[in-house]
């Protein structure tokens, strides 16, 4: 069993902000005095289902909680989402219906559960309690904290300050959050640094409630593969948990070399002394290409059987290291008479083979797409059954009719 210490050192490895450690030590002290392990909260916003590794960041730091022995509880913001969270917006989002709420909490479970484990996950939604609240109790809860409170949030004070308007509704957000937090008795709240408010509006309430505050947990934004901007799905740097073996792997190949050790940090469950032996092997002068193929490795094996990875990793040598076609290419399915490289464009980006419909016009332009190892010339080419698409220098791709 591993001391207070050696847990400490677990949970807090590459966290970005936490409130508060002293509070947190004693917790643990705690659950191992009673033979409990903590409640470790994470709300998650039903609007975008589709998770990337930037996602999963909190989702790892949670997973190696449940490995010391703690509890997750996911909460599906299936109220909340009806409201819509304006965070980080100029205005209020849309609010979901019901069925759509639905639909994408389906979805996340389908992905959550390739990080987590399912057998020490609880997954609430929070209309068992929202939805029962009278009015005299919701009074109550929006007595906790004031207008000018509320203000201090970012995106309520520029929005406030533009004149943009803000819906009364829109305030009881992070209370509703909040209450989450009290009803579930969390130990932890998990979120991105973009979730600070609601995280702490938690705390706030708790105590309120005569209640011990819950820990505020931070995990750092994610940058993407560009090195620069934070992971997104829209910004196309991203590297998604869905994705197939072979292309986490290269992905994974294709981030600067400046963030090797925060990858390590963020994106795997290693023990911080491996981080830290990895760091000094990289001060010290190992070649970066070397320590992240290790990288590669073992992103693509968290995500993927131990056959899919060693199949990617044979790919990926074989394609990048040899400069030979792989013999495990992703297959695309295409309409037998819709056969023109510009008629097939459009499927490469929805299946994530391109970024974008103009991105593979420019690699085209610039001689980097090639059919059969022939370079192609123009959109106008004829794809016959079994042709494999090569695609900059490391996408492959075989049609299939």
């Amino acid at each position: 069993m591993k001391t207070v210490d050696e847990e400490m050192r677990i949970i807090t490895k590459g966290v970005n902000m936490l409130v508060n450690e002293e509070e947190l030590r004693q917790k643990l002290i705690r659950s191992r005095q009673e033979g409990k392990g903590l409640v470790v909260k994470l709300g998650l916003d039903p609007s975008a289902p589709d998770i990337h590794l930037g996602h999963a960041v909190v989702l790892r730091k949670i997973r190696q909680m449940q490995d010391l022995g703690h509890t997750a509880v996911i909460v599906i913001g299936d109220f909340t989402g009806r409201i819509g969270d304006p965070s980080g917006k100029s205005k209020g989002r849309n609010a979901l219906s019901k069925e759509q709420v639905e639909e994408n909490a389906r979805t996340y479970f389908e992905q959550i559960f390739r990080v987590l484990d399912k057998e020490k996950t609880v997954v609430r939604y929070n209309s068992e309690w929202l939805a029962g609240l009278n009015f005299e109790e919701i009074l109550r809860l929006a007595s906790v904290t004031t207008v000018a409170r509320m203000l201090e949030r970012d995106d309520f004070q520029n929005r406030y300050r533009s004149n943009v308007p803000i819906g009364l509704h829109e305030f009881f957000y992070p209370l509703m959050q909040a209450y989450d937090s009290v009803e579930l008795k969390a130990d932890i709240e998990m979120g991105g640094s973009d979730q600070t408010f609601n995280i702490l509006m938690g705390r706030t309430l708790q105590k309120a409630m005569g209640m011990e505050p819950q820990i505020a947990m931070f995990m750092p934004l994610l940058e993407g593969l560009d090195g620069v901007e934070k992971m997104s799905k829209s910004l196309g740097n991203y590297i998604g948990v869905s994705e197939p073996a072979n292309i986490i792997f290269k992905k994974v190949m294709e981030i600067p070399d400046s963030l090797i050790v925060r990858y390590f940090e963020l994106a795997t469950d290693e023990h911080p002394d491996t981080v830290e032996e990895i760091k000094k092997e990289l001060e010290t002068g190992k070649n970066p290409r070397d320590v992240k193929y290790r990288l590669a490795s073992i992103i693509t094996g968290l995500y993927s059987s131990d056959e899919e990875t060693q199949q990617a990793m044979e790919y990926y040598d074989r394609a990048f290291s040899q400069k030979k076609i792989p013999d495990q290419i992703p297959e695309l399915l295409i309409d037998p008479e819709k056969d023109r490289l510009s008629d097939i464009v459009p499927l490469l980006t929805e299946h994530g083979f391109a970024a974008s419909n103009s991105e593979f016009k420019r690699v085209l332009k610039q001689g980097g797409v090639s059919i059969n190892q022939e370079k192609a010339e123009d959109l106008d080419v004829v794809m016959v059954n079994g042709d494999v698409l090569k695609i900059g220098k490391k996408v492959f791709v075989r049609i299939v009719k």
